[in-house]
């Protein structure tokens, strides 16, 4: 725990080195925003020196463009690593956990929780492709609409510092500004009490890694055949896994020392091939 604790707070760092620009409320122009992060972390952070997946497929289809250099880093990214991304490479999923680690009354995962997880399969499909191409083929122009209307990471990372920084915002910030704010607040109090909230039913970037979790390369495997299915794996986990590294696993490796059967292990670097034969 204390090792993943380490590369998510590094990723953090990391993502966001232009440490000067987050007192002058400029944002950063690195020449290393023309790609983009593993993780959620908006373009528009001050010290942000490199771009949101999200937030360049986003603006790529908004402005009619093939997002082809986004669409191959996010391919790389979920066939190398899966969820791996979400479990250490995401400092919002960090602040969450951190969030969790404050003594409250707890909610319980599932069936019901577990059926919300559909909710960010729903905003990848409408708000990060489908609505964006849809405006731009009607009027020539689009809008990236998960990044301005939902996405609390950016509100945080980049609403709130420039806001603060810069007082032309603030006299301009006006009703988007309070609900996405409002909407931040909620989730980060609501952390507090459930895991990793926004992850688990909120964020199309988790999504689509989700979709790749069984494929990717790198990560945890189970060896099927000393596997009891006892199912404890899925019970320790905050997630609302159903199983090992299904699509909502981060393959944070928590569960790892949980099962009793010890049937499960990091194996890293095995062939693409060979894994896409076992899963299909």
């Amino acid at each position: 725990m204390l090792k993943r604790r380490l590369v998510q707070t590094l990723s953090l760092l990391l993502y966001n080195a232009d440490l000067a620009k987050f007192k002058t409320g400029a944002v950063s122009k690195s020449p290393l925003k023309n790609g983009c992060v593993p993780g959620l972390n908006c373009y528009s952070c001050p010290g942000a020196l490199s771009s949101c997946p999200l937030g360049a497929l986003q603006n790529a289809l908004a402005e009619g463009r093939p997002p082809l250099l986004v669409a191959g880093i996010l391919l790389l990214f979920a066939v190398t690593l899966g969820r791996t991304v979400c479990g250490f490479l995401c400092p919002f999923g960090l602040l969450q956990e951190l969030l969790y680690k404050i003594p409250s009354r707890k909610l319980p995962k599932s069936p019901f929780t577990r059926s919300l997880t559909l909710v960010k399969y729903a905003l990848l499909a409408v708000l990060v492709t489908g609505l964006p191409l849809a405006v731009f083929f009607a009027r020539g122009y689009g809008a990236p609409f998960f990044c301005e209307f939902v996405c609390p990471a950016g509100t945080l990372e980049a609403g709130v510092p420039l806001v603060m920084a810069v007082p032309a915002l603030r006299d301009a910030a006006g009703g988007l500004f309070l609900w996405k704010l409002c909407l931040l607040v909620l989730i980060l109090v609501l952390s507090v009490f459930c895991f990793r909230v926004f992850c688990r039913f909120l964020c199309p970037l988790g999504a689509f890694y989700g979709l790749f979790n069984r494929l990717a390369v790198l990560g945890p495997r189970i060896r099927e055949a000393a596997c009891t299915r006892c199912g404890s794996c899925a019970r320790k986990c905050g997630m609302d896994t159903l199983r090992f590294n299904d699509r909502e696993c981060v393959r944070c490796g928590k569960c790892l020392g949980e099962c009793p059967a010890r049937v499960t292990a990091h194996v890293m670097g095995r062939p693409f091939f060979k894994l896409f034969k076992e899963n299909i």
